[in-house]
């Protein structure tokens, strides 16, 4: 037992509670992005007559905006704390994502001179226009706009999730802790496909936006309550409070506390570990957003499957994911077990993680054999992103002051973002030109050859992103001051 547990007063564990309001809410958020992606092909494509190359453009945009957001998300958390920070962010992203449902009546407006409050209305009189190159324009245009707000509001969400995990447990439990609430995104995703193509179908494609965008709205309500910082929080006793701080003996406490000091980001680039860390986030972020904006999508063009006969196939790829909760455990073992610092343990099994997504390069050959082989090899490789995932961000909180913390997490961010943007504006077009020249690579034709490439470009980049952060920082370095 832990000589912080010993004694008369058992240690609370109120920590785990602020884990799971960390879940819920990153639950939430990739409900949100998820929407779209299982909605466009089978309910709004064909409203607005939207192109492959049309959806890569929004989701690709939404990936800078919050590439950008990113950047200033974690100045803004920082500037405003936690608990402040965390509602702004979450308020703005729900309105954001309830936001899209109102695109359809918008565009009637705009395109037909017909503004209604009703869907069905403005389905209609979307219909009867015959300029489609006016209704693909608008409605993509307003989809951005909608798509804008979301990254805005959604950007802050890991800078301020980092931020609480490092205020709320010590570096050892930090990537255990941060495994846990990143597994709200496979939630997330893993809850989407059997929610959202059904309300959809029942109620209409702007129904869906609404529901899953309130739920942001009611996890505020019970934030506002369960937040406090640890040493003013009167549910965390004495005891738990000293397990929290316990690096502050170690490492000094100005290291460890906030105590008002910011950091600019002038100061965040004269560091390599920040660069590792952005080169990290830009190698591989694309992969997962490529998986959680094109699944659904790849489904339907190989395999013809429609938005809810794809969902058991979907459910089972982010089913797999959560087998991403060892990646918290595991650098866990490698510092208690093997006696490693945290960020060795933890680029140890980083590298362990990074050979997992080399499993991509099956999927598309396999595929004739079985739908179901490229959807569980997919779903390993989700798995392995999100357990690569949640070390990468925790290297943030061994390297850096608590005060640099979300503003460290937000450059790495922005740099995820715009690799997304690469990947899902480049699939886009990717896929258009392979269907129109029947495009052939390494055995493949058309849309089959287009996601083959880009499953190729998947398969390497942990790797590829490892061994640049190894580069950068080949062992720990404890930042004291920026």
């Amino acid at each position: 037992m832990n000589n912080l547990q010993e004694g008369k007063v058992k240690m609370t564990n109120y920590r785990w509670v602020i884990t799971s309001m960390l879940f819920f809410a990153t639950a939430i958020n990739y409900l949100d992005r998820q929407v779209l992606s299982l909605t466009w092909s089978d309910f709004i494509a064909p409203e607005f007559h939207w192109t492959n190359n049309d959806y890569g453009t929004i989701t690709g945009l939404f990936s800078i905006f919050y590439a950008v957001a990113l950047l200033f998300a974690g100045k803004f958390i920082d500037w405003l704390d936690t608990k402040k920070g965390y509602l702004w962010s979450i308020g703005i992203w729900s309105f954001g994502a309830v936001l899209h449902a109102f695109c359809g009546i918008a565009t009637a407006g705009i395109v037909a001179g017909e503004w209604t409050l009703s869907f069905e209305g403005a389905l209609n009189a979307i219909a009867a226009v015959s300029d489609v190159s006016k209704v693909v324009t608008v409605s993509v245009s307003l989809f951005v706009f909608a798509r804008l707000i979301l990254a805005v509001g959604e950007a802050g969400n890991f800078p301020a999730a980092i931020k609480a995990t490092a205020e709320y447990f010590p570096k050892k439990d930090r990537a255990f802790s941060t495994s846990i609430f990143n597994s709200g995104a496979t939630i997330g995703a893993l809850l989407a496909p059997v929610t959202i193509p059904f309300i959809a179908k029942a109620w209409g494609w702007e129904m869906a936006f609404i529901v899953i965008g309130a739920l942001g709205f009611l996890w505020m309500g019970v934030w506002v309550f369960v937040y406090e910082k640890p040493e003013k929080n009167k549910r965390v006793n004495p005891t738990e409070l000293a397990y929290i701080l316990q690096d502050d003996s170690e490492e000094g406490a100005d290291t460890q506390k906030d105590t008002g000091k910011k950091a600019s980001f002038k100061q965040a680039f004269r560091h390599r570990q920040t660069w590792a860390f952005a080169v990290g986030k830009f190698m591989t972020d694309g992969v997962w957003w490529f998986l959680l904006f094109w699944v659904p999508a790849y489904l339907s063009a190989v395999y013809g499957l429609d938005s809810t006969e794809a969902a058991p196939h979907i459910f089972l790829v982010y089913l797999i994911t959560m087998l991403s909760i060892i990646g918290g455990w595991l650098p866990t073992y490698f510092v208690d077990k093997k006696k490693m610092n945290p960020y060795a343990g933890r680029m140890k099994a980083m590298l362990i993680f990074a050979f997992f997504p080399l499993l991509v390069l099956f999927a598309q050959p396999l595929g004739h054999i079985s739908v179901w082989l490229p959807v569980v090899i997919i779903g390993i490789a989700g798995a392995a992103h999100q357990a690569w995932s949640a070390n990468i961000f925790s290297t943030v909180g061994d390297m850096f002051p608590k005060y640099a913390v979300a503003t460290i997490t937000g450059i790495g961010g922005m740099a995820g973002g715009v690799g997304s943007f690469l990947i899902n504006k480049g699939s886009g077009m990717l896929f258009d030109y392979s269907i129109a020249t029947n495009l052939r690579f390494l055995g493949f034709e058309g849309i089959n050859a287009g996601y083959f490439i880009i499953f190729c470009i998947c398969a390497f980049a942990y790797l590829i992103g490892w061994i640049i952060m190894k580069a950068l920082v080949p062992k720990y370095e404890l930042i004291r001051e920026m």
